[in-house]
C-alpha cells in the first residue's frame, strides 16, 4: 500500500459522514430513526428558481465550461442582494467571487493566505471545518473559547493574552453555528480594530442570517471592514438550495483576486443552469423569508418541547437553523445522544463535535417536518 500524505494524519473523516453510516444501518435494519442531526433544508426552493434551472439547461451555452468568476448577472444579483439586505455596496466586477458553496471558500481562503506554521484563530465551539482545513494546510490552530456567560461572543481581551505574533487569520461565524448567538454592531467594530492592531485577516462565515432572524447583519457594513475582512455567504439555507452548492466570498479586490488564483486552479466554473437558478433566488422578495420562517417557527416550538422532555434548557433568543440545548449537570453529550438514538431512535448532534466547549450541550436541527417532531416528542414522553 502506498502511504498517505502526512497531512491526512491531521484530520479524521467528518463526524456526520461516519455517524450517518451508523444511522443508515439502523434504518436498514427496520429502526425508524428520526434524523435531527443534520442541517440540510428539507423544503423546496422557490418554484421560479427551479424553472430557471430547467430553462438554463436548455441554453446553447449551458454545457460548456463557465467563467471562474461566474456569470456577470450572478455577481450583479449578489451585489444587489447585499445592498438590499445588508446595506453593503459591493462592486460586482471586483469584490464578489461566486463559490460552489461557502465550504469551498474555507479551503480556498486558507490556501491563499496560510503558510505552514501560520497561526489561525478558531472558535470553540465552532464549525469543525475551520480546524480541519487549517490542519490540512499545515497551519497552527489557536483556539479562542466562547462561553454561554458571554452569549457565545469572543472575549478579545482574553484572546490578546495569547501569543498572536504568528496569527494571520481569524474565523468568526455570526449568527453563530451551533449556538445561534448573534453578533452586535459593536462586536464587529471591535473585531475590525483588533484585526488592524494585530494585522490579522478576519473571515465572517455568514450563511444563517435569514433563518429566524429579523435583523440580518454583515461585518462588511462596518467602516474599515474591507481593509481587514472577508465574508462568506451561501444560498444553501437562505433559499433551500444546499445541494446546489452556491455561495460567495465578498471583500476587497486584492483579497478576491488572491482567492481566485486558488479557485481557478481547482475547478472549471459553476454549471450554467445552477447560476441561472441562483440569479432568480437572489431576486426573491422579503415575503419568501417570512413564509420560510413561519414554518421554522412552528418547528422550533416543537423542538423546544422535545428539549424540555429531555430535561434540557435553551435560549429562546437564539436564531438560525438549530436549537442549541444544555444538558442536565454532569451528563456527557456523546453518551446522551447515543442513549437517545438507541432507546428512542432519534439522532441528535452532540455538542462535542464543535469543540471541547460543546461538552454538556446538544444540537437539534429544524430540518424535519412537524409530524416527525411530534413523533419524536411522543417517543420521549
Amino acid at each position: 500500500m502506498i502511504e498517505v500524505a502526512d497531512r491526512l494524519n491531521t484530520v479524521e473523516e467528518y463526524y456526520f459522514s461516519k455517524k450517518l453510516r451508523e444511522v443508515g444501518l439502523l434504518i436498514a435494519s427496520g429502526k425508524p430513526v428520526i434524523n435531527l442531526g443534520i442541517g440540510s433544508p428539507d423544503m423546496q426552493p422557490p418554484q421560479k428558481v427551479v424553472d430557471a434551472l430547467i430553462d438554463g439547461m436548455l441554453d446553447a451555452k449551458a454545457h460548456q465550461y463557465q467563467s471562474y468568476q461566474g456569470l456577470p448577472a450572478l455577481r450583479e444579483g449578489m451585489a444587489k442582494f447585499y445592498k438590499q439586505y445588508f446595506n453593503v455596496s459591493l462592486s460586482p466586477t471586483s469584490e464578489i467571487l461566486p463559490l460552489m458553496g461557502s465550504k469551498e471558500g474555507i479551503m480556498h481562503i486558507s490556501m491563499a493566505y496560510l503558510n505552514e506554521g501560520d497561526g489561525v484563530l478558531i472558535p470553540n465551539p465552532g464549525y469543525p471545518t475551520y480546524q480541519s482545513v487549517s490542519n490540512l494546510v499545515g497551519a497552527k490552530t489557536v483556539l479562542y473559547e466562547l462561553d454561554e456567560a458571554n452569549n457565545w461572543l469572543p472575549d478579545l481581551k482574553a484572546i490578546e493574552k495569547q501569543d498572536l505574533s504568528n496569527v494571520k487569520l481569524m474565523w468568526i461565524n455570526y449568527p453563530h453555528m451551533p449556538t445561534g448567538a448573534g453578533a452586535t454592531e459593536q462586536l464587529f467594530k471591535d473585531l475590525i480594530a483588533f484585526a488592524k492592531k494585530h494585522n490579522i485577516l478576519i473571515v465572517n462565515d455568514n450563511p444563517y442570517s435569514f433563518v429566524l432572524n429579523d435583523s440580518p447583519k454583515s461585518i462588511m457594513s462596518i467602516r474599515g471592514a474591507k481593509d481587514v475582512c472577508l465574508e462568506l455567504n451561501s444560498l444553501s439555507k437562505t433559499f433551500n438550495m444546499a445541494g446546489w452548492r452556491v455561495g460567495m466570498v465578498v471583500g476587497d479586490p486584492n483579497y478576491i483576486n488572491n482567492i481566485l488564483k486558488v479557485k481557478s486552479n481547482m475547478d472549471s466554473g459553476m454549471f450554467y443552469g445552477i447560476q441561472k437558478g441562483a440569479i432568480e433566488a437572489l431576486k426573491c422578495s422579503s415575503m419568501w423569508f417570512s413564509t420560510l420562517n413561519n414554518v421554522y417557527k412552528q418547528r422550533r416550538d416543537l423542538v423546544w418541547k422535545l428539549a424540555k422532555a429531555l430535561n434540557c434548557t435553551y435560549d429562546e433568543e437564539a436564531t438560525g437553523l438549530f436549537v442549541w440545548a444544555k444538558l442536565p449537570s454532569h451528563v456527557k453529550s456523546e453518551e446522551f445522544i447515543d442513549m437517545v438514538l438507541k432507546n428512542n431512535h432519534i439522532f441528535i448532534t452532540p455538542g462535542t463535535i464543535f469543540g471541547s466547549k460543546g461538552e454538556g450541550y446538544i444540537r437539534f436541527s429544524l430540518c424535519a417536518t412537524a409530524e416527525e417532531l411530534e413523533e419524536a416528542i411522543a417517543r420521549v414522553k
